[in-house]
């Protein structure tokens, strides 16, 4: 299976006392899915509320990456193309996919649920790709590059460094 080139935020919701087993899961077949590698993943994000979930946490720490949190209200302002009447209790429509978007990006992997097999799943996870920063932006097409020695210094019209020192006039009472 070949991996996406990118770095990748995993969002993830759960219900209290969700097992870290559950959420590194969902967080594996996720990952999966976006064909991310594990090694790609630059955090794990989620709602301030839920910090302190053990599940969420030992994500982060199995990923061997920050767990980023944000609070309700900034991720209620976040758009996200699957809210979640369940989220609504800890006060914003989305968790997962509103805590791995806060930063922008990409979506590739949209809110997923952990559970099947006739037992409800206590876990969401959503995963973003997050714009790549390392590459420069476009040249303006009207600019052309100029060597150093050919700037001109602002003060004095000159090639840079080679300042004229400046009088400062004070002054008299007349």
């Amino acid at each position: 299976m070949t991996g996406r080139a990118g770095r990748f935020v995993v969002g993830v919701g759960a219900r209290r006392g969700a097992s870290a087993d559950e959420v590194l899961a969902l967080v594996r077949e996720a990952l999966r899915e976006a064909r991310a590698p594990a090694g790609s993943v630059v955090a794990v994000a989620t709602v301030t509320a839920k910090a302190r979930e053990p599940g969420i946490a030992a994500a982060a720490a199995a990923l061997g990456v920050p767990l980023r949190t944000y609070a309700a209200a900034e991720l209620a302002r976040v758009p996200v193309p699957n809210p979640s009447a369940a989220a609504v209790a800890v006060g914003t429509p989305s968790v997962a996919e509103a805590a791995a978007l806060a930063d922008g990006g990409e979506l590739v992997v949209g809110k997923r649920k952990s559970g099947g097999r006739g037992r409800p799943g206590a876990v969401t996870c959503a995963i973003v790709r997050l714009a790549d920063t390392s590459s420069p932006g476009p040249v303006p097409p009207c600019v052309e590059p100029v060597a150093p020695d050919m700037i001109s210094d602002v003060n004095d019209g000159g090639p840079v460094g080679r300042h004229r020192r400046h009088r400062h006039h004070r002054k008299e009472n007349l």
